[in-house]
């Protein structure tokens, strides 16, 4: 709906010595609809257009998505040769008010500061590690309660948990994205493409569980996750900023809280998306230092599944986890990211992905069976 009075305020404002602003609805088509706005000033009569999107489909469904396409219009529009100019881009603001958003060059983002330690830190002590110590056992329950909770919080749209599946296959930032930018001769394209065919089909066969969409963070990696000592964070929910009623589990032992940075993408989707950007750390650690799943990392991979299962009760996200892994190996097998990884370590990294991806579920006890191919499939592989 267009905010007529808001929209009149503002451009009464813009143009000078207005007298009189008719607004006409011209249409409506399936991206959005069209506003004939004819203003009368004392230099005569001017017509504009005001076209607004619909926020479904088409990755039209965050305010941010709608803002960046008018963005574009607004840079692009009078690069064209006999293309009508775009005036400006306008953003409806809480309240009402209708204010220009158009002109800029750049965008920044201001934001509060993190204190503490990222998670990157204890994973690379925990290569001197045969098993968890107390304060690892602790992070890790504290993350898998974090999750459970963030995921307990769920929406009813189809649209929005396809266009999670769709975007962590095919998005800039994501499996595809992230391949365009690894070094020529790092993983032969048609390994490449045999790796987003396979993500692809199981975009396909995740569709049907839209039910599943979650509040998720987006992004949940170690580097994003800053621990904070002794800090209070007994209740879930209620102690760590959540509001989630279902969940009333207490961890009274509990000392250690943590502030999380960089949500990204979207609000919403399929809960794996989180569980693998940690998860692919407890391996990738591992096979980095010591070229097999071994010792705390192992446990600590093990420890996270048992207690994100136990307080989520999702018992089937063993099962929904391949495209996601499958993006986030390609991200930590990237060269770019991590030039320390070796070629024989990336094909472990790559042995997984193929195994996760042909695999009906993911099972943490069997993770370095994942990492190892067949001999012939291996060779296979390497000369694609």
């Amino acid at each position: 709906m267009l905010n007529e009075t808001a929209l009149k305020t503002y451009l009464k404002k813009k143009f000078r010595n207005v007298s009189q602003i008719k607004i006409k609805k011209l249409g409506s088509g399936v991206h959005g609809s069209g506003f004939l706005i004819e203003i009368k000033t004392k230099r005569g009569i001017k017509s504009y257009v005001v076209k607004t999107l619909m926020p479904e489909n088409f990755g039209h469904e965050y305010p941010s998505d709608r803002a960046g396409i008018f963005l574009l219009d607004l840079d692009e529009f009078k690069n064209l040769a006999k293309h009508v100019k775009a005036i400006d881009v306008l953003s409806e603001m809480e309240g009402g008010a209708v204010k220009s958003i158009g002109g800029g060059r750049e965008y920044y983002l201001l934001m509060e500061k993190a204190e503490g330690s990222n998670y990157f830190n204890d994973l690379n002590e925990f290569t001197g590690k045969d098993k968890l110590g107390d304060s690892d056992i602790q992070k890790i329950k504290v993350m898998a309660s974090y999750l459970a909770d963030i995921h307990s919080i769920k929406k009813d749209s189809k649209t929005l948990y396809w266009r999670k599946l769709r975007d962590t296959v095919g998005h800039g930032e994501c499996l595809m994205g992230v391949f365009d930018t690894y070094p020529d001769g790092t993983l032969p394209y048609k390994e490449m493409t045999d790796i987003i065919k396979k993500s692809v089909d199981w975009v396909y066969r995740l569709k049907p569980k839209y039910k599943r969409l979650s509040q998720i963070h987006g992004d949940f990696h170690p580097g994003n996750i800053w621990f904070k000592q002794n800090a209070e964070c007994g209740l879930r929910n209620a102690d760590c900023g959540l509001k989630n009623p279902k969940s009333q589990i207490r961890n009274p032992k509990s000392k250690i809280d943590f502030v999380l940075l960089d949500r990204s993408r979207c609000p919403w989707g399929e809960p794996a998306d989180d569980v693998t950007a940690l998860a692919i750390n407890y391996i990738f650690f591992s096979i980095k230092y010591h070229d097999t799943v071994r010792g705390a990392y192992i446990e600590g991979l093990r420890l996270f599944f048992d207690e994100y299962v136990r307080l989520s009760g999702d018992t089937d996200i063993y099962s929904v986890l391949a495209p996601f892994f499958a993006f986030r190996s390609a991200v930590v097998a990237n060269p770019v990211f991590y030039p320390d990884v070796t070629p024989n370590q990336r094909r472990m990294i790559f042995n997984f992905v193929h195994n996760v991806l042909n695999s009906e579920s993911f099972m943490p006890d069997k993770v370095n069976d994942l990492i190892t191919l067949p001999k012939c499939i291996c060779q296979r592989l390497l000369c694609l």
